[in-house]
């Protein structure tokens, strides 16, 4: 765990009644479970080197204000203003206003763009599943497949006129959406994210399914969306068993025993929903966060990974303590 000295320009008042908020409290327990020296040990060797010129920030302050990014949803102009604003934030980050200043936007920018280039963010996720085994949480034989639309903005009023060309519009239900759509594997037992692919929202489901396996499944559960592939489940799965949900309702009949199945089939795929519902319920991302689906790959596959911690943050803490 990182540490850092602090002027009295970073200490938190004395205030008689104060009390910590729960962005503070999240924030401490996740400092508990993030496991920093993997992460900064897989960032380092692609990290500016301090030469003659200006003096780049510390890695720990950028890794940890990336992370800061996932958690509240705040844009590179918004990281730096709510560095001024919050001293849980800069805290957290190790920033102290008393010895330099904060992290501006382009710095920022650049620290994505250096994890973009890379392909860090599909790493870090796999660091972190790593590391979630050591601790006793595996990857077992049992992969849940599903998808969600992550909207994006559908309007032409922006510099270039125009919408993102990599995202795409698709029907669900009669409603319209535009934006690109979240692919994951997802352990049956664990609940474990091991597997992202992202694709713009008119893509089927189907279509990404080889690349959400791990290759050692025994069974493969997903929706409706999903049946009719188990040649394509058995090509990078061999030993895997189809549990995908099957057609139920036909012209002049009901298959009372295929609805009977997929109601059993249901209740574990519904654990599919739970790192989809952190996602986008607690660490709120609902929209894209950027044009291009690379970018937004990149951006899940981190909090995906961040999601797993989270998921367990109960028992590594445990472990911790």
């Amino acid at each position: 765990m990182a540490r850092f000295q602090q002027t009295l320009a970073s200490q938190s008042s004395f205030e008689k009644y104060g009390r910590k908020s729960k962005r503070e409290l999240f924030l401490e327990q996740m400092n508990r479970v993030v496991p920093w020296a993997e992460l900064l040990a897989l960032v380092e060797p692609h990290y500016p080197r301090a030469g003659n010129g200006r003096q780049p920030v510390g890695l720990a302050i950028m890794l940890r204000t990336y992370f800061l990014q996932q958690w509240f949803g705040l844009s590179d102009p918004g990281m730096e203003e709510a560095f001024y604003e919050s001293a849980v934030l800069r805290r957290f980050a190790g920033v102290d206003l008393g010895t330099a200043a904060a992290p501006d936007e382009t710095t920022i920018l650049r620290f994505r763009h250096l994890l973009e280039q890379h392909d860090l963010c599909g790493e870090m996720l796999m660091t972190v599943n790593l590391y979630l085994e050591s601790k006793g949480i595996r990857i077992s034989t049992g992969t849940i497949v599903d998808a969600t639309i992550i909207h994006a903005p559908s309007s032409t009023k922006n510099s270039s006129g125009k919408r993102d060309p990599e995202m795409h519009q698709t029907k669900k239900g009669n409603q319209w959406y535009f934006g690109a759509k979240a692919h994951i594997g997802v352990d049956s037992k664990e609940t474990v994210v091991h597997s992202v692919a992202t694709s713009a929202a008119s893509v089927a489901d189907k279509h990404m399914l080889p690349d959400l396996l791990h290759g050692d499944e025994r069974k493969v559960w997903g929706d409706g969306g999903y049946q009719g592939q188990s040649e394509a489940i058995r090509a990078v799965a061999p030993k895997a068993q189809d549990m995908t949900c099957r057609r139920t309702k036909y012209k002049n009949y009901v298959d009372e025993e295929a609805k009977r199945k997929n109601t059993t089939k249901a209740r574990v795929r519904a654990k599919v929903e739970h790192p989809f519902r952190i996602l986008k319920r607690v660490f709120g991302f609902t929209k894209v966060r950027y044009r291009g689906i690379w970018k937004n790959h990149q951006w899940l596959c981190a909090a995906f990974a961040l999601v797993n911690l989270y998921q367990h943050r109960n028992r590594l803490a445990l472990q911790r303590a």
